[in-house]
This record gives C-alpha cells, sequence and structure tokens, in this order.
C-alpha cells in the first residue's frame, strides 16, 4: 500500500468514526435489559421479549444464545412480555424508563405443562447462522460429520474445500487462516494436512467461516478465517457426550466430552483415541521432449497411512464475581504414524515400448507430540457493552519423521539404500488484550493489542548407502532451518447503528519480523515490515427478512513454514516437491456484497465478492535434467483478479424433508513471468453441495450429500472435475439419549485428483486417491444432555445489532 492510499484511508477511516461517535451521542434512547431462563436456571435463546406502550407493540427483540436481551427505547412507561414456545408467557407492567438504562433481571419462564401434553416439540439448532462478519455452521448435526475428523468436516462446509491431500481451500484459494477456538493451535500442527485428519470430529462444536474479517482478526489469509470451535458446556450438573466409531477400512475411535458445573466453578474435559489405516492409490504418466533427448515413463502406487492418536483436553472457568471469570485449559496430543508406500516406474522408448521397470519402497515413522496451555481472563463493567479481555497462550510441538527407501530394477541391479530424517520442533507463545467502550445507543469502540511469536527448529539430512563406504551424507539435503516469526498488531474499530443501517470500520496495524537462517550453509533472510489493513463492514435490513452487505478487507498472507523449507520428501525420487525461504507475502484487496432473503420455510443467502492479489505464490515446475528429475518449487509468480458468485440456498419440502444446497462460482486471472516465461490462466470453475435431509417416525434420519468440484485451469496446467457421494442412516434410541449411524462415504470411489501439467518440453497427467471408499457405523450417547433444541422458528439469520 503506497503513502497516498495509506492517507486516504486513515482520513476515510477517521471522518467514519466521528460520524459514528456523533450519531452514538445524538440518539435519545436508553436501554432496556435482562436475561431469561427457565426454571432450572438454563438459559432460553430466542425467547421473544416485546415492549408494550398502552397495549400497543413498540418495539422487541430475541434474547441470544446466553438468554440476555436488549431493547433500545426513550423515555416513558411500557409493559415487557417475554413468551417462547412452550413456557407459560411472562409479563412485567409499569416500567419507567427516565433518564437511565433499566436492568429487569432474570426473568424465569415456566413450562406450559397442558401444552407440552398435547404436542411433542423436537428440534435441533439450525445449521448455519449468519453475523455480520462471519457464518456459523453448527457441524454436529450434518449426518456426514459422525464419526470423521477435523478434514472432513471443513469439507463438508459450503465454499470449504479439502483436496486429497489434505490442503484446506476457502472459495478457491489455500490461503486460508485456520484457528482453534479463535487462536492460533498445535491442533492444526505444523503439517496442518496430517494434523486436521487427526483431530477427531465429536471434539468440535462448530465451525466459524469469516470471508472478510474486520480489523478485530488477524490479517493473516487471504480469502479469510476459518475457526474450528471445540465442544465445552456450561449446563449446570454434570452432562457429555460418549461416542464409538467403528469403519472399513480400518478407522475405530472411541470419544468422550463432559461438563459439570456447580456454582462459580465450571470444568470440562474431553478425551478421543483413534486408530486408522487409509489405503491409497494413483498413476501418472510423465513424458519428457528436448533437443538432445526425449522419453516417457509411467507410475504407479500404492500407499497406506496408519496410525494411533490421542487427544485430550482439560479445563476450567471460574466466576470471580458476576462479571469477572478466569479460565485455563490444556491440550495434549500424541501420535504414532506409520506410512507405507511402493512406487512402480515403466519406462517407455519412443515406441512405447517397457524397456525397463523398477520399484521404490518406502517405510516412514511418523510420532508427533503437541501441548499447549491457556489462560484467559474477562471482565464485564456496570455499564452494559463495556468489557476487558486477556488472552495468553503457548504452545510446544515436537514431530519427526524417520524414512527407509528401497529402489531397484526387476532383476535385483541397480539396487539404491536411502534413508531420510526430518525433526522439527515449534514453540510459539500468544498475548492478547482486548477492550470494548459503549459511547451510548448502539455505538461503541473497540481496541485491542496482540503479540504472538514462533519459533520451528527444522533438522533434516538424507543418506545413502554405499557398498564401498557404507552410509553417506548427501549434503544438497543436509541442513538446519530455524524459522522465526514474530508479528506485533494493534487495532481500533468503531461501530454504530442508526434505525436500519449498520456501520463498522476499523484500522489495523501489524509489525512483522521473520527470519529463515540455514546454519549449515550459513544462509540467511530477515524480512521486517510494517503494514496497515483497514476493514469496512455496511448492513441495512431492507424489510423484515431481507438484509444486504457490503464489506471491504486489505489482507497479508505470510509464507507457511512448508513453503520455505528446501527439504523434499523423498518417497518420488523422479519429482520432488520442495520449499523456498525465498519467498515474500502476499498482499490481497478484498470487497464482498452479501444479500439474505428469508423465507417462512427456507433461507437464500447470496454473494458477490472480487479479489485482488499481489505477489501471487505458485507450484512451478522445472525438469532440472536429462535425467527427468522434476523439482516443483513455490515462488512469487504472479497477480491476480477473482470474481466470485456465492449462495446457500435451505427449504423445507416438508415438515420431514429438509434440503440444502450452496455453490461458489468463480472467475480467476493470473498472469505473471518466471525466468522470462509468460505464465498465464482464465479459470472459470464452481464448487458445490447438495444435502438432502429426510425424518421418519420422528425417530430416522437419512442424508445424501453431493459434492462436486469443476475443472480449473493453472499457469501450468489444468486441475481436472471432482466429486463425491456420501449416505448416511441415523436413529434415535434410548428414548433420545443414544443415536446409532450408519453410513459410507465416497459411496462411488470417485474422490480423485486428477491433474495434467504441461509447459515446453514435458507433459505429465496424473490421478491420485488418497482414501478408498469407507464405512462408518457410530454410537452416540448423552448423559444428561438431549438433543439441542430450536427455536420455534429455524434460526434463519442474525440481525446486526445480535453482534453488539
Amino acid at each position: 500500500m503506497n503513502f497516498k492510499s495509506l492517507r486516504t484511508s486513515v482520513c476515510l477511516l477517521c471522518a467514519i468514526f466521528c460520524v459514528l461517535t456523533r450519531l452514538g451521542y445524538a440518539q435519545n434512547q436508553y436501554v432496556l435489559r435482562g436475561s431469561v431462563s427457565d426454571d432450572q436456571q438454563v438459559a432460553v435463546p430466542f425467547a421473544n421479549a416485546a415492549l408494550y406502550a398502552g397495549g400497543t407493540l413498540v418495539t422487541g427483540a430475541a434474547s441470544d444464545a446466553d438468554g440476555r436481551f436488549e431493547i433500545a427505547v426513550a423515555p416513558g412507561t411500557y409493559d415487557l412480555k417475554i413468551t417462547f414456545l412452550s413456557f407459560e408467557e411472562k409479563i412485567i407492567t409499569g416500567i419507567t424508563v427516565t433518564d437511565s438504562d433499566i436492568d429487569v433481571g432474570n426473568v424465569v419462564l415456566s413450562p406450559n405443562v397442558k401444552l407440552l401434553q398435547e404436542v411433542v416439540v423436537e428440534g435441533e439448532r439450525s445449521q448455519m447462522e449468519l453475523h455480520l462478519d462471519k457464518r456459523i455452521f453448527n457441524v454436529a448435526q450434518d449426518l456426514s460429520n459422525i464419526g470423521g475428523n477435523a478434514a472432513d468436516i471443513l469439507n463438508n462446509i459450503p465454499s470449504v474445500t479439502v483436496d486429497i491431500e489434505g490442503n484446506v481451500a476457502l472459495r478457491g484459494s489455500q490461503n486460508v487462516r485456520i484457528l482453534i477456538d479463535g487462536k492460533p493451535s498445535g491442533l492444526v500442527g505444523i503439517s496442518s494436512t496430517d494434523a486436521l485428519r487427526q483431530l477427531q470430529g465429536d471434539m468440535i462444536e462448530r465451525v466459524e467461516v469469516i470471508t472478510n474479517p474486520s480489523s478485530r482478526y488477524d490479517a493473516e489469509g487471504e480469502v479469510g478465517i476459518i475457526n474450528i470451535i471445540l465442544k465445552k458446556n456450561a449446563s449446570p450438573g454434570l452432562n457429555g457426550t460418549v461416542t464409538a466409531t467403528a469403519g472399513h477400512p480400518a478407522n475405530y475411535a472411541t470419544s468422550f466430552n463432559l461438563n459439570y458445573k456447580k456454582n462459580k466453578v465450571n470444568f470440562f474435559t474431553g478425551y478421543g483415541i483413534n486408530y486408522r489405516s487409509n489405503p491409497g492409490r494413483g498413476s501418472s504418466t510423465q513424458a519428457y521432449n528436448s533437443n538432445d533427448t526425449s522419453f516417457m515413463y509411467l507410475q504407479s502406487s500404492e500407499r497406506t497411512r496408519s496410525g494411533l492418536s490421542h487427544n485430550f483436553r482439560f479445563g476450567a472457568d471460574y466466576s470471580l464475581s458476576e462479571k469477572t471469570s478466569v479460565s485455563a485449559s490444556i491440550l495434549y496430543r500424541n501420535s504414532a504414524g506409520l506410512n507405507k508406500s511402493t512406487l512402480t516406474y515403466r519406462d517407455l522408448d519412443e515406441q512405447g515400448t517397457v524397456v525397463r521397470t523398477s520399484e521404490r519402497s518406502e517405510r516412514e515413522e511418523e510420532p508427533e507430540t503437541n501441548i499447549e496451555a491457556s489462560l484467559g481472563f474477562r471482565k464485564e463493567f456496570e455499564q452494559k457493552g463495556r468489557s476487558l479481555a486477556f488472552d495468553a497462550k503457548w504452545v510446544l510441538s515436537d514431530e519427526v519423521e524417520k524414512a527407509d527407501y528401497r529402489e531397484g530394477t526387476e532383476n535385483g541391479n541397480d539396487l539404491i539404500l536411502q534413508r531420510a530424517y526430518n525433526t522439527e520442533v515449534e514453540k510459539n507463545g500468544l498475548l492478547q488484550l482486548d477492550y470494548i467502550h459503549p459511547l451510548g445507543g448502539k455505538a461503541q469502540v473497540e481496541a485491542g493489542l496482540k503479540s504472538t511469536w514462533r519459533v520451528i527448529n527444522n533438522e533434516f539430512a538424507l543418506d545413502e548407502f554405499q557398498n564401498a563406504s557404507g552410509w553417506n551424507t548427501i549434503p544438497a539435503f543436509n541442513n538446519n532451518l530455524i524459522f522465526t516469526e514474530r508479528v506485533h498488531a494493534g487495532y481500533l474499530m468503531a461501530s454504530n447503528q442508526h434505525n436500519k443501517f449498520f456501520y463498522q470500520a476499523g484500522l489495523r496495524g501489524e509489525f512483522s519480523d521473520v527470519t529463515t537462517e540455514l546454519t549449515e550453509s550459513d544462509e540467511r533472510n530477515n524480512r521486517r515490515y510494517f503494514n496497515l489493513f483497514p476493514s469496512i463492514h455496511l448492513s441495512y435490513k431492507i424489510a423484515e427478512r431481507k438484509t444486504a452487505q457490503l464489506s471491504y478487507s486489505y489482507r497479508i498472507s505470510r509464507p507457511r513454514f512448508r513453503d520455505l523449507i528446501p527439504f523434499s520428501n523423498f518417497s518420488d525420487s523422479r519429482v520432488f516437491n520442495t520449499g523456498n525461504p525465498a519467498l515474500n507475502p502476499e498482499y490481497t484487496h478484498s470487497v464482498e456484497a452479501g444479500y439474505l432473503l428469508d423465507y417462512e420455510k427456507g433461507t437464500l443467502l447470496s454473494s458477490v465478492y472480487y479479489r485482488y492479489r499481489m505477489g501471487v505464490v505458485q507450484r512451478i515446475s522445472n525438469v532440472v535434467d536429462s535425467s527427468g528429475l522434476t523439482v516443483v518449487v513455490p515462488v512469487n509468480l504472479a497477480t491476480q483478479n477473482a470474481y466470485g458468485f456465492e449462495f446457500n440456498f435451505s427449504y423445507d419440502l416438508a415438515d420431514w424433508w429438509r434440503l440444502n444446497t450452496s455453490a461458489n462460482l468463480y472467475r480467476a486471472i493470473t498472469e505473471g513471468n518466471h525466468e522470462g516465461e509468460r505464465l498465464y490462466s482464465d479459470t472459470y470453475t464452481v464448487t458445490g453441495r447438495v444435502t438432502s435431509r429426510m425424518t421418519f417416525f420422528r425417530k430416522i434420519d437419512f442424508q445424501t450429500s453431493v459434492n462436486y468440484r469443476a475443472p480449473r485451469v493453472t499457469p501450468q496446467g489444468k486441475d481436472l472435475a471432482m466429486y463425491s457421494i456420501d449416505l448416511n442412516l441415523a436413529r434415535d434410541i434410548f428414548k433420545g439419549k443414544g443415536t446409532i449411524t450408519a453410513g459410507v462415504r465416497d459411496l462411488l470411489n470417485s474422490q480423485k485428483r486428477r491433474s495434467i501439467t504441461e509447459f515446453e518440453g514435458y507433459y505429465s497427467r496424473s490421478t491420485f486417491q488418497w482414501r478408498l471408499r469407507q464405512y462408518l457405523v457410530t454410537f452416540t450417547y448423552r448423559i444428561n444432555r438431549n438433543k439441542e433444541r430450536q427455536r420455534d422458528e429455524p434460526e434463519r439469520g442474525s440481525e446486526p445489532d445480535d453482534e453488539f
């Protein structure tokens, strides 16, 4: 961002801030607040709080997830009516508002016994909720997620795709920030692709997708943030769930999540153990044609990734007072992976005849340990909406990869023995302070400070056995990378609501200090840079069931650790995927407009977006010698213009049949140069998901899910289409306290990555399948907890002021 645009952004934000502040003070209104609970002191979300004057309805609001509500009112005398499905209504009369806010305290609703005898209400929380700057997906209700892991769950989220190698993409881009409980976590791991597969889905409560984050969030991530929220209940007494899963190919798991709350203390804990063995397979054709040589080979592969993993979490919340609380938690994960693969190469002559066959086998042990501790402090002041929060986190991760390779021809000649060692030790910490101050009415300001630091020590080596001298280290693959990253940030944000308009604007500053050092070769690369990241969010409620939104943000994508290390996985001796320590960050301008249309039986959420990216990182294939050795390396290649249209549509075709569909259609134009060669791609593509859920006899659910990703063009080739179909059947047992689910993932065995890479002198076509079709049976038992209920009308979305 140049100085002129920076100055313009700052002036604009200051002007908006002044307008919002004046609007906040200009409103001659006060706030009537309170909370709603049942006779068991359990909060009642989405209860209707209606305010009457002289018998005429004046205004109202719905209680939030914690049962709290707020109503902006002018001075006067009112009656307050609280209602909720299956409860007796409660009326409080003679509430006088003069020159200050009013707190009516906690309103207790009693069950309507007569109504409950006449009507049986069975429901569940809506799968999607819309807020101003994010969408929330309550993933536990999606039958496709039962028995799965975090990667499976993310792949079932609209606009999110997870490829067969575990890479997560949002709206077609892998530059997305993944958080756990709103913070960086070792559960994502150094190698996030495998880490997400080791995190059991039963530990996940919901997933938040933030496509255009405001200034309160990190600026990291081109297309936004995916925030995974782990389960932690706060209901009184002892409650929880126990889950067991069995599947073929081997997938055996059991877990529990328990919560105990009494008086001021709330304890929560969870544990999961999982054993998996996923067979995969692939094939490819590689052709080389140059002035001095021309040849082709066929490759086929069989691989199995297996391992045993444990996840343990324990924590507690303690209320120091009614408005002050502290929380602490510790998380431990341990896994022992064992990966085996066999690659067969068939070299062909110009006539297509096989002239040589060789085979390369790999056996890799991959132990990993992750420990993290968190501490939090929350304080709410007497002034409604004023709050202070402090968070601290420390993470230690230790991952080791030890691999043995054996390669030779059919007759046993040309035997090659190699071994690789790669250890990654990561330490990182976080300190964060956030403060919210109301200005009157719906206006408020937010400010915060945050510091994160991360150090990764990556030692790697490749040895080869020589008959004369034994094991010898190959110098080109023997080094130690020390990666150090420090990011210090601060933000200021203001917001207000005036009638049907909601405004929010902020500015975030981040100072980055990143160093990569290769100790053996004495190479050091240090980058220090400061950036300002503005954000603006606008919302307008057109009518009772129609809302429009507009937002802008400026973002950064720093190189990921895996893209920086020059070490490669050597399972394939002819194609190396390496990193690039000289990578620079990407920058993105993002604009998005959304429209929510709420039907009586459904919802349509549509949005259009535009992203302009600078310094785009692309993986480039290079043939480095006459033997056909191909190296794939990431480089800051290009600029990109991306345009997209996205929609989520849900509709209740009948009381027993719910349909949900989502799609993301986009165009991406990428243009750049690499070593004097112009690389260009212009792709139109789409990703989509359709889910049909039918409920029979109020106890049996049948769900069908179809995922599809259309072909897309890349600067050096094309990714072909990919699709999958999942089927699931669930039935409640033990009077609703238990549920048994049976399902099949990838029914047609079609979830395969198929790609073509082509440039002058080189052609490659490959197919790879990470996991074969899988069958699963899962049993869940709820301890003192029933299925989550929903309000009398499904959660179609949240108004802008639900956030404040």
